[in-house]
This record gives C-alpha cells, structure tokens and sequence, in this order.
C-alpha cells in the first residue's frame, strides 16, 4: 500500500503498511469519510510527527495517547495545537514544567512543530480520532501501529531520550531498550495529574545532560512568544 509518509520511516515501515490490520485500518477510515463523519487531524497531517522528524534526526521522544478531538486542534504532533488555538491545560503544564526546569518563558503559542523540527519525536499512540470523541479510533489498530514505530527506534537507534508521562504512555517501557535509551517517566501533565510528579520532574533538563553525555547537541526548547 502506497502511504504519503517521509522517506526515512517509509523504507522503515513498509511492512506495516501491507499487514491485515493495517489495511483494515485504512478501510475503516474511508468508510468513516464516506459517512461524512469528521476526523482529525486532516489527512495530511496524519503522519506529521514523521514528516517532521525524519528517523535519522529523531534524538527525544514525547508519547502522547490520542489526537486533540476539539476543531482545528489537531495536526498531528502529540500535545501540540495549530497557531491561533488556544493552548489546552496538559500543554500549559508542560510549559509551566519547562520554565521552572530551564527559565524558558511561557509561549504564546501551542504550536510545537519546532520541536519536531529539532528532533523531537511527538507521536500520538493512536494518530486519528472522531471529533468530539476521544480514543474513538484507538481500537482501530493504530496501537499495534505506534507500538512497532517505538520498536524500531529502540532496536536500531541508541541513545535516545523518551519522555513517558501518565500510566498509558509508561506501559511502553516494555517496548524500549533501557540498556541503549533513557526512560525518563512522570506523571501526565493533564490537571488532574500535574501536581502528583509531573511538575517538578525536570525532564527538560534530564534529558539534555543525557544527550550532551552520549555527545548529541541538546534540545533547543525555546518557542517563539
């Protein structure tokens, strides 16, 4: 099956892309369009997260659950808005979180395609959802999806950092390699959560040291205000 993904992973997930669940997948959302149901992101920023950080240049990973199900949220960077959107409470945290951690002021803008750009890997668990309806696709076969996505990057990168905040994200651990990558774990950012350890877990500056230890330039996490 021919998927618009970026160069880098496609040779690297082209397998998946041919296996029954994966097809069926496909099916699945075509036949939710075909019902006129809306689905987000938009088809082309579906595989934004790879788009934006080509395998080679992935240095951090940001595992998120689901897609924002709320209008022009989306756009398939996990955690991250569109410009102009209004910033959700989990990302106000982060960005709380990251101030405290490394004195960056709090941005403007919830838009975190520049992270993308520098390394950051901001994958969503599952990569769609149904407007106004969390989790709706997370049974549709995008976990299996994710799931070999960590994998690979485990098995053929070393010295990566993944962020793994909440229960959901940290049952990943299983997926990655702690004797090649750092796993750094805390809990999720949403307002329900922040005060019981994600504020105050550092991770922004946890994971520079690392990268800097293993000789890799550090994440700029500066956003533009």
């Amino acid at each position: 099956m021919q998927v618009k993904i970026e160069e880098s992973w496609k040779i690297r997930l082209k397998e998946e892309f041919e296996k029954p669940y994966f097809l069926q997948l496909i099916e699945h959302l075509k036949a939710e369009k075909a019902l006129n149901k809306q689905i987000y992101p938009a088809g082309t920023n579906i595989f934004n997260a790879f788009d934006s950080t080509p395998f080679d240049q992935v240095k951090l990973v940001i595992l998120g659950q689901d897609p924002y199900h709320g209008h022009g949220q989306a756009h398939g960077l996990s955690f991250s808005v569109q410009d102009g959107v209004a910033i959700p409470r989990s990302l106000q945290n982060i960005f709380k979180e990251l101030q405290a951690d490394i004195g960056l002021p709090i941005p403007t803008s919830g838009n975190l395609t520049v992270w993308a750009e520098r390394g950051v890997l901001l994958l969503n668990a599952s990569l769609t959802v149904r407007a106004n309806e969390p989790a709706s696709h997370a049974q549709l076969g995008w976990l299996t999806f994710t799931d070999q996505v960590i994998r690979t990057l485990s098995a053929e990168k070393k010295g990566l950092v993944f962020l793994l905040w909440g229960k959901f994200a940290q049952e990943k651990q299983i997926l990655i390699d702690d004797s090649k990558h750092l796993i750094l774990k805390a809990a999720h950012p949403s307002p329900f959560s922040a005060e019981k350890g994600f504020f105050g877990c550092k991770h922004f500056s946890k994971a520079n040291e690392y990268l800097v230890r293993k000789g890799y330039d550090p994440i700029d996490w500066k956003l533009s205000s």
